[in-house]
């Protein structure tokens, strides 16, 4: 298919730079010989999509008569150098994204001219890592292992997490997470955790899941992240990101909520959304993560944003985990009458 190229024009003329030298005084720069043009060519755009293809690229081309090579800040963090009059490059931040480009040129290694331009600049999320359950059996062992024993790691839960197909299979097309009544191991439930640690791990994207929340009070059912570096310094030192929690007794409420040093169990950086039918009829729930913020969703709809600082601990890799526990500190109060219990995912998709 022909890719269009539409042209985002930064014409600017700019002053002279002058060199002054004790010895020989002041010496200028003929204005005519060091101004620039700069044009910025978005690949794939047109007049319905003016910020591209979803490529992410871009064609620079500057002119200056004086210049025998070019310094550009491509408004991400990156520079990059060249000699030729076209440079090509391809941004890679998933989304519509907005950049201050800087441009400047030299000739024998003196800066002779520069000039800015703001380009807006859309690129499609691209998949990194899926589990779409489209085999029946034991969740994909390159994929999934497990947490196995009793109490939930410091959270009083009631279930004991096992790896058996009573408690997790793939049926249908659909992750199957059954929380039990029954007496194993000591304890009165049982239950599953799953996670992708020593697996997988990715540091910013677009995570999202595809759920249908159990029924039944005391079930704790979860989609959430931790870093990878959890063994070395310990939670939540690690950081922790819960893009799903719902409990049975508070029903089709979502919790999304980042833990941290100091802002650990009861955090404040957290935020509620209704669900409506959210045990009933599956729902997407989704995690933004960039360098900058984190955004959460549910059905594409966006309930919280968390400023994303350098003073948390998310600017490092994470791993992928999903449970229902029984009880314990977030999931209060088990329902005697309760039996059995279905946390039932369609899918899971990480972007870049």
């Amino acid at each position: 298919m022909k890719k269009y190229l539409s042209k985002i024009g930064v014409h600017i003329a700019m002053m002279s730079v002058f060199f002054f030298s004790c010895s020989k005084g002041v010496e200028a720069v003929d204005p005519a010989q060091t101004n620039i043009t700069v044009t910025a060519n978005i690949v794939g755009a047109t007049a319905q999509n003016p910020n591209g293809d979803g490529s992410g690229t871009v064609i620079f081309t500057v002119n200056g008569t004086k210049a025998s090579t070019y310094k550009i800040l491509l408004g991400n963090g990156e520079t990059k150098e060249f000699s030729n009059e076209k440079f090509s490059y391809a941004y890679t931040t998933s989304g519509t994204n907005s950049y201050v480009v800087y441009v400047s040129a030299y000739n024998s290694g003196k800066l002779v001219s520069s000039t800015t331009l703001s380009l807006n600049v859309y690129v499609a999320p691209s998949l990194l890592w899926s589990d779409e359950f489209s085999d029946n059996g034991s969740p994909n062992p390159s994929k999934w292992g497990y947490d196995l024993g009793a109490g939930g790691w410091g959270n009083n839960e009631s279930q004991y997490y096992t790896n058996r197909p009573e408690n997790v299979v793939v049926e249908n097309g659909i992750l199957k997470i059954k929380t039990l009544k029954e007496n194993y191991s000591g304890s009165s439930y049982t239950s599953a955790r799953i996670l992708t640690k020593g697996k997988f791990s990715f540091k910013y994207g677009k995570v999202e899941v595809r759920a249908k929340l159990p029924t039944g009070k005391g079930t704790w059912s979860a989609f959430w992240m931790l870093g990878t570096n959890i063994d070395a310094v310990g939670w939540p030192a690690c950081g922790e990101i819960d893009i799903l929690e719902s409990v049975g007794n508070n029903l089709n409420v979502n919790h999304s909520s980042m833990h941290s040093p100091g802002r650990s169990g009861n955090t404040p950086d957290t935020a509620t959304t209704f669900v409506t039918n959210g045990n009933t009829e599956f729902h997407t729930y989704t995690a933004d993560w960039r360098a900058d913020s984190i955004k959460f969703y549910v059905d594409d709809k966006l309930f919280y944003t968390f400023t994303n600082t350098t003073n948390f601990p998310f600017h490092q890799n994470f791993f992928l985990i999903l449970n229902c526990a029984m009880g314990g500190t977030f999931g209060g109060a088990i329902d005697p009458n309760f039996t059995s219990s279905v946390f039932e995912i369609d899918y899971v998709r990480v972007y870049n």
